[in-house]
């Protein structure tokens, strides 16, 4: 599981899927967005990733699982 931070989640979302930036993502092969949150501010944001990175397999995976079940690629979502 990969969480960040962007300012633009389509297009973060886009060089994941493309491997058009040297990450973790492109390592590791993770290219499927199925969660996201959205903040007002980039402080909150970090705020809250610094503490989801804190969380356990089993807690980020029933927080998924709470948003979308089946795991589904939400990307075409965002985009439309």
């Amino acid at each position: 599981m990969y969480i960040g931070v962007t300012s633009d989640l389509a297009n973060r979302i886009w060089q994941h899927k493309n491997d058009s930036v040297l990450s973790f993502s492109e390592k590791y092969q993770v290219h499927t967005l199925v969660y996201y949150e959205l903040y007002q501010t980039m402080l909150e944001s970090i705020v809250r990733e610094k503490q989801l990175k804190k969380w356990n397999r089993d807690w980020k995976v029933k927080l998924i699982e709470g948003f979308n079940e089946h795991w589904i690629d939400l990307y075409e979502q965002i985009i439309a």
